[in-house]
Order: C-alpha cells, then sequence, then structure tokens
C-alpha cells in the first residue's frame, strides 16, 4: 500500500440475509475510517443500482473494493472488477458465504474485519485466484463459486425465497422440501474434445469447493488451478439421495458409484428450459457455455 491514506469502497447489501446484518456494514465502514481510510460507503436499493454505483466507483482505481453481504453481493462485485486489477476483500454476512469459506475468510466483528483488511493492504497480501463467465442468451456473467444445474439450481431458488431459517440450515430444509419433486435432467455436455448425453439429477461446475452454505460439493477444487470440477450426479431415487445428502458435506459423495467427477477448462450444456444458478444467483437459462478465466480475480487474502 503506497498511499498514506488509502482508498477503499465498501458495497453494502442492505438486504443482506433479509437485513439480519445490514448495519455491520456502515460498522465496517466506521472502523476502515479510524484506521485513517479515505472511505466511499456504497449503498443502493437495488442490486441494479448498486452494481453501476460500483462499477463507477471501481474505475475511479479505489485501492480495494470491500464486499459486506452474501455470495450474492460478491457475485456482484466480482462483475464489477471486471477488466481491473482492484482487489477484492469480502466480508461475509450472508446465508450461505461460500465464497469467503473457500478463501478461508471467517465471519468477523466490524474492528476485526477492518484491521484484516487494512494489514492486507499493508502487507501486500494479493492472491490471484480463478473466476468462471457463463455465456448464456442474456449474455456474459462471471461467477467465483459454482454453477448448479438440476436439483441444486431448484434448492438454491427455493432458498432464496424463503425468509425462514437463516444461516446454512436454509439450505438443508431447502434441500429436503425439494426432494419431494425429485425429478431428472436430460443434458448434453460438451467439452471440446467429446458430447456427452445423459440424464442426471444435477450436474455442478465448480471452481469453489463449497456451495449451498458448506456443503463440500467439489471436494478436490482449487480456486487457482485454473480448471473447474464438473460433477455429475446420476439419476436416483428420493430415499438414495437423502442417505447421499449428508455425504456432501463431508465431501465424501464424489466416492460413490452415481458421482462422476471430471476437471475442465471450459464445456457446454444444453437442455430445454433448465435454468442455472451460480454465486447464489440465477444466471438464465440453457443453452450456456462456461469457462475459466485463471488468475482474473486478485483477492485480499
Amino acid at each position: 500500500m503506497t498511499r498514506e491514506h488509502p482508498r477503499i469502497a465498501v458495497a453494502i447489501n442492505p438486504t443482506s440475509s433479509f437485513g439480519a446484518h445490514s448495519a455491520q456494514g456502515m460498522r465496517v465502514v466506521e472502523a476502515l475510517a479510524q484506521h485513517g481510510v479515505e472511505v466511499t460507503t456504497l449503498i443502493e436499493a437495488s442490486a441494479d443500482k448498486l452494481f453501476n454505483a460500483t462499477v463507477r466507483a471501481v474505475t475511479d482505481a479505489p485501492d480495494a473494493l470491500v464486499a459486506v453481504g452474501g455470495d450474492g453481493l460478491v457475485n456482484l462485485t466480482i462483475n464489477a472488477l471486471a477488466e481491473t486489477d482492484v482487489p477484492l476483500a469480502i466480508v461475509p454476512t450472508g446465508t450461505g458465504n461460500d465464497l469467503a469459506r473457500g478463501l478461508g475468510i471467517r465471519r468477523q466483528k466490524s474492528d476485526a474485519a477492518a484491521l484484516r483488511i487494512v494489514s492486507a493492504l499493508r502487507a501486500g497480501s494479493i492472491r490471484a485466484v480463478d473466476v468462471g463467465v457463463v455465456t448464456t442468451s442474456l449474455g456474459e456473467r462471471r461467477f467465483g463459486g459454482v454453477v448448479s444445474v438440476g436439483f441444486d439450481a431448484r434448492v438454491n431458488a427455493r432458498a432464496n425465497a424463503m425468509r425462514w431459517p437463516r444461516g446454512g440450515a436454509r439450505y438443508v430444509l431447502a434441500t429436503l422440501r425439494e426432494v419431494v419433486s425429485l425429478r431428472d435432467e436430460k443434458l448434453t455436455m460438451t467439452d471440446g474434445l467429446e458430447t456427452l448425453q445423459f440424464d442426471g439429477t444435477f450436474v455442478s461446475i465448480a471452481n469453489n469447493r463449497f456451495i449451498g452454505g458448506g456443503m463440500a460439493i467439489a471436494p478436490e477444487a482449487e480456486l487457482d488451478d485454473g480448471l473447474f470440477d464438473v460433477v455429475r450426479v446420476d439419476p436416483v431415487s428420493r430415499l438414495e439421495l437423502l442417505m447421499f445428502f449428508p455425504r456432501v458435506f463431508a465431501g465424501t459423495h464424489t466416492k460413490l458409484n452415481v458421482v462422476h467427477v471430471r476437471r475442465q477448462r471450459e464445456i457446454s450444456l444444453t437442455g430445454a428450459g433448465i435454468d442455472l444458478y451460480a454465486d447464489g444467483e440465477k444466471l438464465g437459462t440453457l443453452p450456456a457455455s462456461i469457462r475459466m478465466l485463471p488468475g482474473e480475480l486478485r483477492v485480499l487474502a
């Protein structure tokens, strides 16, 4: 950090965890100011307005952009930072916080989070991690975590609509409710070398290890290896899925015969009217192409 008084933009999601932690964003701003930081506070009533405000702030080349919220806000900031060198710092206050978990960033009080950020800036402690890009009929969208298609995408949609419970328990309850309406998806996956047509329960294209508030969907995934771990699950019964589900938290599900893992830099998926989610956000419907951008995102370690 070369400036005597660093400039940091702080993006705050006022509805993170349905407002349970909205005040923490302003406490982080106050704590940063106490460390001599010049803070630009970004807080808007809608995601679109917040994205536009964040893009404008990043154009001014701050020393860092801080995201105070959950995976949805982190996704917004990743897209706002596209093709820039501004590093991202995360203060997790959301429901899942899966990218923060994958980066080893835990929940902290505001003072501790501010100190962590300022200390990393002063030490120049920056890690380059990979970013994925999804292209659908809606255009391109970057993501840091996992693209979900099929059952896990429907769980994500249900969890987003729920107001209770808070935290990772919401994903557990959403999963149990979605088991009732379990169905397979007819999908075609192409990786440039071969095309595979299959019926499956779900497919996860993972840059990060975790989804759904700590489920280790891709236990061997690395954020900086330049490859996705593509996890495909064959059709299973409701009972099999209920037995399968607890193993996902431990990451031992990949040892089952119904689970297939391959490592790819780029794939395409097609399927009739099937939604896909990433970082807790709906990114569109299939068909979609997904490619890796190695080392694209700079993160304050």
